[in-house]
């Protein structure tokens, strides 16, 4: 079901389209392909909303910065000086995190308007971006097709081809709030990540590895949150054809589970520090799959690297469940 949300400045309309399917309701936007809300029971049958969203399109427009629920690109993330070079090339970016660039740039994908079409159980998003747009080479062809499997879960399917060499690296930006509201970092979080990537003052990874074995990035065994994350965390197994359970978060007082699956390498854990109103800091819990931050100019990472011919193909299900 679609429906009219709301009117961009330039004209430009927005809908909202509505997923049901096994007692989970999902609400979709054109607007940045962002998943607005989340439906599901708790232990005890009550259904909430278990992402942050604002009610109406003002709140996106206004308020950017959080990437709520946003699908982020052309590459999510970081990449360090806002520039990158490929085949000899050096790209300069657009600086939006400085001295950085993230999540795409200024005027990444989360502020695009996609053209939706409706499939089996679900909406497919696509958009053309253009060569060098946000200063990336490339003209690539972008979908993202979300849907409802029979079980509820949230699956958002991704795939790109370019005309030209470039960097892909594409994720879904929701904060989680199992209890529907108030203070996520009593959440119970497990991540099948033994190691995880450490950063230097901008945020951008200094290339080590390092195990999480004794220190606070140690989330192998469930345990609360807290706050002060937004790192990425090195998923076991690396990038995969099919999908596997990578993160649990459960919420002791609703009884709700959220898992991750994916075939991505790794995972940014962000606890929300930063938050305008009405969310405070610590709202939510972003789970981001993706590839690794800065992996264009680390050739040492698994490569973001994608060239005519080749199809980037990337998948993340969110599944829901009570306890």
């Amino acid at each position: 079901m679609s429906e009219h949300f709301g009117t961009l400045p330039d004209g430009t309309p927005v809908e909202r389209w509505t997923l049901e399917r096994a007692g989970v309701r999902v609400r979709i936007l054109s607007y940045g392909g962002v998943v607005q809300s989340v439906e599901v029971p708790d232990r005890d049958g009550r259904t909430g909303n278990v992402v942050l969203g604002f009610p109406g399109l003002d709140g996106y427009v206004d308020h950017p910065g959080p990437y709520l629920g946003a699908l982020v690109g052309r590459y999510a993330n970081r990449i360090g000086g806002a520039r990158f070079a490929l085949d000899g090339v050096t790209y300069p970016l657009e600086p939006n995190n400085a001295p950085n660039s993230l999540h795409g740039g200024p005027l990444g994908f989360d502020k695009r308007v996609w053209e939706v079409t409706p499939v089996e159980h679900g909406v497919r998003l696509g958009r053309v971006s253009p060569d060098g747009e946000e200063g990336f080479p490339g003209r690539l062809e972008v979908t993202a097709t979300c849907t409802l499997d029979a079980d509820g879960s949230l699956r958002i399917a991704y795939e790109a081809v370019t005309d030209a060499p470039t960097v892909v690296n594409l994720t879904n930006h929701s904060y989680w709030n199992l209890a529907g509201s108030g203070d996520a970092g009593g959440h119970e979080l497990r991540l099948a990540a033994s190691r995880y990537t450490p950063v230097d003052a901008d945020l951008i990874p200094t290339g080590v590895l390092a195990d999480v074995t004794g220190t606070r990035f140690d989330f192998r065994r469930s345990r609360k949150v807290g706050s002060g994350f937004d790192h990425n965390f090195v998923l076991d197994g690396g990038v995969t054809e099919a999908s596997r359970q990578v993160a649990e978060l459960y919420d002791p007082a609703s009884g709700r589970v959220l898992t991750v699956a994916t075939t991505e390498p790794g995972l940014q854990l962000y606890t929300a520090d930063h938050l305008p109103e009405p969310f405070a800091p610590g709202d939510g819990v972003a789970l981001e799959t993706q590839h690794f931050p800065d992996s264009p100019n680390r050739p040492d990472f698994p490569s973001t690297v994608l060239r005519p011919g080749e199809v980037f193909r990337s998948e993340t299900v969110y599944g829901f469940g009570a306890r």
